[in-house]
């Protein structure tokens, strides 16, 4: 099973999105593990999972995270932020099984 976590300042708004993606997921019958953690809890986390994906405000943060994530055979990606601010579960889980395929 994939496991992917999103990753944002708090970790609250990313929680909603979660929920979508993994309704999205549920309706297409795709078996994901899908979180939400705060920024500080990234480095803990990606051994865990394989791939983590920026919330619009932390992008900041992508290059950084990809070179850990890099050293660990992991992935880290930046959401659309249109995709985000509309909570587009659908397009997110989309997004995030192509850069695991």
């Amino acid at each position: 099973m994939k496991k992917i976590f999103l990753c944002c300042n708090a970790g609250m708004s990313t929680s909603i999105l979660v929920k979508k993606m993994k309704a999205a997921a549920e309706s297409q019958n795709i078996e994901i593990d899908i979180n939400a953690f705060p920024l500080e809890k990234f480095n803990e986390n990606i051994e865990q999972y394989d791939l983590c994906l920026l919330g619009p405000q932390v992008r900041y943060k992508l290059e950084e995270f990809k070179k850990i994530a890099a050293l660990k055979n992991k992935k880290v990606e930046a959401i659309n932020p249109m995709d985000y601010g509309m909570m587009k579960g659908e397009n997110v889980l989309k997004f995030a099984l192509e850069l695991l395929s």
